[in-house]
């Protein structure tokens, strides 16, 4: 049987796989930007109207304006209908990302200089954000908390929560997480035309001064196309991961990690960098076992044939130079000892440190 992933080994499929890798992100805006122009233009000028009639189109016939909010007893619900362990979890992922976001606010500053001046930076929350959540292919209750947890610790007034409702249903736990997070407004809208409600504002909604929260392509264009109405936070590309590991890695963590970041969509990268050909072999065998359970197995299967790869390096001082080639979005050192090696990482997104971070 054919692995899902491929344990790439000589130089010329290495180099090859590199260039694969490197027009992963290259989408064709053209296929999608007169749509998404199309529908923030009905947005801004239609408002309610067009909301109701690209909602029932694209993610629920019997979407109503009226029935759009969520309100904080449907919120209530959702979190009551969890197991305690699940609301427990949850709990506590909310103080950890509290606490760590404390760490991050910045306070109003300010000093005199030797000729007298005041000089100073005054930090000022922002009244207005919107948080867009996904829940298309796939939900994300993660995005809730890493979202709004930190609008919230800044001070913002007013956070407005848009994710899709296909067919009328919302993940409980999404909800949930938006319950204990406090979320002023949820809407159940999705796609560019949350985004542009967000931006401009209709009869029910009210406009926000940002706008944050992973997306489609959809999703990405809309923000590129409301920037400067409001701000955003970035244009995000497809998703992927670089894990470099040694022989102290568990395979079954590993090939966990590498999955996580497949189902994400088609066009997520995942790719291991291991000095030891025994754990590259473990992981595979992991994959071919673990793809057999998973429900997102078609998603995974296209994302680890087309942008997934396993390379043996000579050290893990290698494994680190390829990996700051690729500058992976998230980038994780599974290895002994990982903080002597944290100062060589350069381009990473995000770095995860030794076998036990998450």
């Amino acid at each position: 049987m054919t692995s899902v992933i491929d344990i790439i080994k000589n130089k010329d499929d290495i180099e090859n796989f590199f260039k694969v890798l490197e027009q992963r992100g290259a989408v064709d805006e053209g296929n999608y930007i007169q749509a998404v122009k199309q529908i923030v233009k009905d947005i801004k000028e239609n408002k309610d109207l067009a909301l109701k009639l690209y909602t029932q189109k694209l993610d629920d016939p019997n979407f109503t304006i009226e029935t759009m909010e969520v309100t904080k007893e449907e919120q209530k619900a959702a979190y009551d209908s969890l197991d305690p362990n699940m609301q427990r979890v949850i709990k506590k992922a909310k103080d950890r990302i509290t606490d760590y976001h404390m760490h991050l606010r910045r306070d109003t500053w300010t000093y005199r200089n030797k000729t007298g001046e005041v000089l100073g930076q005054k930090i000022t929350p922002i009244e207005n954000v919107g948080v867009y959540v996904p829940g298309g292919k796939a939900s994300y209750p993660s995005s809730v908390l890493m979202n709004v947890i930190p609008a919230k610790v800044a001070g913002v007034k007013n956070v407005t929560m848009c994710t899709p409702a296909v067919k009328g249903y919302i993940n409980p736990l999404t909800l949930a997480c938006a319950y204990i997070c406090e979320v002023d407004h949820i809407y159940k809208i999705g796609g560019a035309q949350a985004i542009a409600a967000m931006a401009y504002g209709t009869e029910t909604i009210k406009p926000v001064n940002k706008i944050v929260g992973p997306g489609n392509i959809f999703v990405a264009l809309a923000k590129k196309e409301v920037y400067g109405k409001v701000g955003i936070d970035s244009i995000a590309g497809p998703s992927e991961i670089c894990i470099i590991a040694d022989n102290s890695a568990n395979p079954q963590w590993v090939a966990a990690d590498l999955m996580a970041q497949a189902e994400h969509d088609e066009i997520a990268s995942s790719v291991l960098l291991t000095n030891s050909k025994e754990l590259a072999e473990k992981v595979v065998k992991q994959i071919d076992e673990y793809i057999k359970q998973l429900d997102r197995k078609e998603i995974i299967l296209k994302s680890l044939e087309n942008y997934g790869g396993i390379i043996i390096t000579k050290s893990i001082d290698e494994a680190i130079e390829i990996s700051n080639y690729i500058a992976p979005e998230h980038m994780e050192l599974a290895v002994d000892k990982p903080f002597n090696y944290l100062d060589k990482v350069t381009n990473a997104g995000a770095v995860f440190l030794g076998n036990y971070a998450a």
